[in-house]
């Protein structure tokens, strides 16, 4: 029996880039007869090249996970009924957070950094990570992705024009403190508890988010008769795949049918 009956969804960013991002996830899920949201997280309202104009004086250095998450619970909250959630790397993370609330009619989890339990070891996410975490730098500056870290964390693989034409339609400052909040309590969640279908996305070709570590995370849900918890992977696909003109809509597709078999 189908147990997603929700026709609205609520798109989450990940951190670094835009709520843009989303523009043709929406406009496709719309035509599908959803009603669709993809807010920006505090302090990211304005357009790209006006905020990176800010950094590295940018509001956005203060934000804290938590003031996210928060920030997604009260906009989901608020709706007729209980959304499909998609979210997209740190987005991803947000939704399995609302998820475990109990605050979705399904999860679709697109190359998610991991929950509180889920060790990131492997070493292409340290290096795409690690200068975000800012060690030993002021907290009250953000941090702005260098175009070569993006070149290796986000778009691997595609040509430069198009890494360039991406960096500047998406990336924004992020907070540090936002990056180390990733690896604290603010993101636990119960492996254990029911919950609403859950899919999870991963990439071979990601760097940021391997596909090992998502299948990591995946394989900590517990199986329940009634909570479908799944995973797809797409071969050679970056971490920008989500986003990007050559593959954006072959993922969407693939979310589309799999909400209509669930």
């Amino acid at each position: 029996m189908k147990s997603i009956h929700s026709k609205t969804v609520v798109f989450i960013h990940g951190a670094f880039v835009h709520y843009s991002g989303w523009d043709n996830w929406k406009t496709y899920f719309e035509s599908k007869g959803y009603k669709t949201l993809a807010p920006p997280w505090p302090e990211k309202e304005d357009e790209p090249e006006f905020l990176r104009s800010k950094h590295p004086n940018s509001p956005i250095a203060s934000l804290r996970l938590m003031q996210v998450i928060n920030h997604f619970d009260a906009i989901v909250k608020s709706l007729p009924e209980k959304p499909i959630i998609i979210g997209h790397s740190l987005g991803g993370l947000i939704t399995q957070v609302l998820v475990n609330r109990g605050l979705s009619a399904a999860g679709i989890c697109i190359h998610p950094v991991p929950p509180q339990g889920v060790i990131p070891y492997e070493f292409s996410f340290l290096k795409s990570g690690w200068g975000a975490l800012g060690l030993f730098t002021s907290t009250k500056k953000d941090y702005l992705m260098p175009f070569s870290t993006w070149q290796y964390a986000f778009t691997n693989g595609m040509s430069l024009a198009d890494q360039r034409e991406a960096y500047e339609k998406s990336v924004v400052p992020e907070s540090k403190m936002v990056t180390r909040d990733g690896l604290s309590s603010d993101t636990y969640v119960d492996f254990k508890k029911p919950h609403p279908p859950m899919l999870f996305i991963a990439g071979t070709a990601d760097h940021i988010m391997p596909a090992t570590l998502t299948r990591r995370i995946f394989k900590k849900y517990t199986p329940y008769k009634d909570s479908v918890t799944e995973l797809k992977e797409y071969i050679n696909y970056n971490h920008f795949a989500v986003a990007s003109r050559q593959h954006w809509k072959e993922y969407a597709d693939y979310v589309l049918n799999w909400i209509s078999a669930h």
